[in-house]
């Protein structure tokens, strides 16, 4: 199966299963009642995406997919698959996609890394972050990444509410994907002094090559 085909089966069947409107309660609450590991997420729009893809498309794409090092891909369909969400009304149109080495390992192996790129619309959180502080009271509590950003005295993000889906894209990453795109993390370091791994980092305003497919709603 080539990369079109596997793309429009993918893109056929989130288009007559996924929601539009993604209403952050109703999400988080599906997520956790379905015992979803990740419905605690403050960044919940991604993981809800991905729990609408491992609920659909479960029947005919491998879930989890292969691992490379110690990263895994979201599924694998002839090729390795990762989904992500993104929305399109901020000031980036960059999406960090998954490890640098392990995309070029499993392009070496499969020739091509498949990424399902959900784009919408965000509405965020009001001024009294009512929603923050019921998915708060919803985990029981604050949490300890919570805890040490109020230590730190650093600034909250406001959360995102809704999620208003425009469209599904496939990119198709391959080797002149990770010569063109730049690197995320790199030279950064982590809290014990080790260098971050570096990661794909794709923008969205550069894709005409690796754009192979949509479907919008």
């Amino acid at each position: 199966m080539n990369f079109l085909k596997a793309a429009k089966r993918i893109g056929r069947v989130l288009s007559s299963k996924a929601p539009i409107v993604w209403d952050g309660r109703r999400a988080i609450l599906e997520m956790k009642d379905a015992g979803y590991p990740h419905w605690k997420q403050m960044e919940w729009i991604g993981f809800y995406f991905q729990f609408l893809c491992e609920k659909h498309l479960s029947g005919f794409v491998r879930m989890p997919g292969p691992t490379f090092g110690r990263v895994r891909f979201d599924g694998l369909m002839d090729i390795p698959w990762d989904f992500k969400a993104h929305a399109i009304n901020t000031s980036s149109h960059q999406i960090i996609v998954n490890d640098s080495q392990a995309t070029a390992d499993a392009i070496a192996m499969y020739g091509l890394v498949g990424l399902v790129l959900a784009l919408g619309r965000v509405e965020y959180n009001d001024a009294e972050r009512a929603f923050q502080q019921w998915h708060q009271e919803l985990k029981g509590g604050k949490s300890r990444y919570e805890i040490e950003r109020i230590r730190r005295g650093a600034w909250s993000r406001l959360r995102k509410i809704s999620f208003h889906l425009q469209q599904i894209s496939f990119l198709k990453i391959g080797n002149e994907t990770l010569v063109r795109c730049g690197s995320f993390q790199r030279d950064f370091r982590n809290s014990n002094g080790m260098p971050r791994r570096e990661k794909v980092l794709i923008d969205l305003e550069k894709i005409d090559d690796e754009l192979a497919y949509f479907v919008e709603f």
